[in-house]
């Protein structure tokens, strides 16, 4: 194989993979049947995320387009994500609302702003005891299951489902969503 062919097969895994969170259990016994969340970003902005069936939305966010980003820091596809993330939430000012809910544990909030320092992750990130939870209610509602692999993205409008991502995925999939979601 010549270096440019194990380039290209190198940049395909890192971009187009994902991690897998072996912490995940297989079942729903650790799930939390809620139908509110709470989330504290590390600017100290609250969001309170309303789950009704399978639908989530935040309130006083009902009218963006919400992409909830299920990371955890040492996993390579979630960071190659990050600045892409940003850039669409950027690109669509006002319309764009990102969340990254870190699944790790025990991480403190200064640790985590490292991550969003180093990887360009210029969107809310929620560090809160109750990610778990919310990831698992957003995933088991879109049909994934309990053991995800991350990152895992999750988009709503208006509160309702609109698609999900799995691993590292070109920031223009991403993109056609938004503006199918907004009727662009």
């Amino acid at each position: 194989m010549s270096l440019k062919h194990f380039a290209i097969a190198l940049t395909a895994v890192i971009f187009l993979g994902a991690c897998s969170d072996s912490s995940h259990d297989g079942g729903l016994d650790g799930l939390v049947s809620k139908s509110s969340y709470d989330l504290t970003d590390l600017q100290g902005i609250e969001y309170e995320v309303i789950k009704e069936g399978n639908n989530f939305s935040i309130t006083n966010l009902e009218d963006k387009v919400i992409i909830f980003d299920i990371f955890a820091t040492w996993c390579p596809p979630c960071r190659a994500a990050a600045p892409n993330l940003a850039a669409l939430q950027k690109k669509h000012s006002g319309k764009v609302k990102v969340i990254g809910l870190l699944i790790e544990e025990d991480k403190s909030n200064d640790y985590v702003q490292r991550f969003v320092d180093t990887y360009h992750a210029d969107y809310s990130i929620s560090n809160a005891e109750d990610n778990r939870n919310l990831s698992r209610a957003i995933a088991s509602s879109t049909g994934v299951g309990q053991n995800f692999p991350i990152p895992f993205m999750v988009m709503y409008y208006k509160g309702k489902y609109i698609n999900h991502y799995v691993g590292a995925i070109p920031e223009e999939m991403v993109e056609n969503d938004i503006d199918r979601a907004l009727g662009k």
